[in-house]
């Protein structure tokens, strides 16, 4: 599998969306998948509870400071030029009623911007 697809596979196992993606890359920042799951654990939702940013953008923030590596507006510029917003609320129609992106698809979005940044 590859990693978009081992993130989807932990948000469909229990994960939130930001551990889906921080847990994905568990081997790149050297540690565990319970202590991903605890770091990112917070995060679900968005930051803010749907108020603020996607989660799976937080945890691929998150994999880029524990992996030493820079890029994240890179990474939001990308997400945000792909989906319309980075907020949570935004994405998922809340208000509007008109979902700009699924959760797997915001997981997916984020991980492969995020292996851009960390192999380029």
């Amino acid at each position: 599998m590859n990693r978009k697809q081992i993130a989807i596979e932990k948000k469909h196992s229990g994960c939130n969306c930001a551990q889906a993606v921080v847990c994905a890359f568990a081997d790149v920042v050297g540690q565990d998948e319970e202590f991903c799951c605890k770091v990112a654990a917070p995060f679900g939702a968005g930051m803010g509870t749907m108020e603020g940013t996607c989660g799976a953008l937080v945890g691929a923030g998150m994999v880029l400071g524990l992996a030493e590596k820079r890029g994240m507006n890179r990474i939001m510029t990308k997400f945000l030029q792909r989906n319309g917003s980075t907020q949570c609320k935004m994405l998922k129609g809340v208000g509007t009623g008109r979902v700009l992106r699924p959760c797997d698809d915001c997981v997916a979005d984020a991980v492969e911007f995020l292996e851009g940044e960390l192999n380029g």
